[in-house]
């Protein structure tokens, strides 16, 4: 035995199985959470489905509270580290808020999930997300990211200067999450399928072409 290793601490293999675990679970538990909602979720099934025990998951998550809340905060999270991933150094503002908007519909598109639990919480009036400490904080990247692109654009004398990141935030998000939110019935009234393939970068541009018209425009 290693001099350095104690009989209590755990092997890496079982670290790493312990996290594919947990990993599991929250995958199985986002799925369940953003079809049937908070309350209509149940531990049971997703113990089932990840082929463990209610008890097991309670060892990870406390219970279905919490489980609810790590699930929220992952899928946020996962969008604010894409957000940090974007290079936007050497672009100018206007190829960097277009680069935002884009990354953004993209995300959105590849995790409907995210907008069903997002509108999950919100039929809850975002009773869970105003519990969780790490939630409220979740959304500090995304401002930082487009606060440093308006004073860019601000500063070059190309943006509008009555706006602010989270009206811009508002603005790309409306549109992302509405055509993925509202697809159905969209498709139903109008006969027009938002998710169409030979539609998509028709929208992802008309999306990017929106935001930059409104920041160029000036205010009264």
């Amino acid at each position: 035995m290693s001099p350095d290793r104690t009989d209590t601490e755990p092997t890496p293999k079982r670290r790493r199985n312990k996290d594919l675990t947990r990993e599991d679970i929250l995958d199985v538990a986002t799925a369940e959470f953003a079809d049937k909602g908070y309350s209509g979720a149940r531990v049971d099934d997703i113990a089932q489905r990840t082929h463990t025990t209610k008890r097991m998951i309670y060892y990870y998550f406390t219970d279905k509270e919490t489980l609810y809340q790590a699930v929220l905060e992952r899928s946020y999270r996962l969008i604010r580290e894409l957000e940090q991933t974007l290079d936007i150094s050497g672009l100018e503002p206007i190829a960097a808020i277009r680069a935002v908007a884009e990354l953004t519909f993209d995300h959105h598109e590849q995790h409907p999930e995210f907008i069903r639990m997002v509108a999950n919480e919100n039929i809850l009036r975002g009773e869970h997300i105003r519990r969780s400490p790490a939630l409220t904080g979740l959304g500090a990247p995304a401002v930082d990211l487009l606060t440093h692109i308006l004073r860019q654009g601000q500063d070059a004398g190309l943006f509008r200067t009555d706006v602010d990141a989270l009206d811009i935030h508002m603005l790309i998000s409306s549109y992302c999450v509405f055509r993925i939110a509202n697809q159905y019935t969209f498709h139903a009234l109008f006969d027009r399928d938002l998710t169409a393939p030979d539609l998509r970068e028709h929208l992802r541009t008309m999306l990017g072409d929106v935001v930059v018209s409104f920041l160029l425009t000036r205010a009264d």
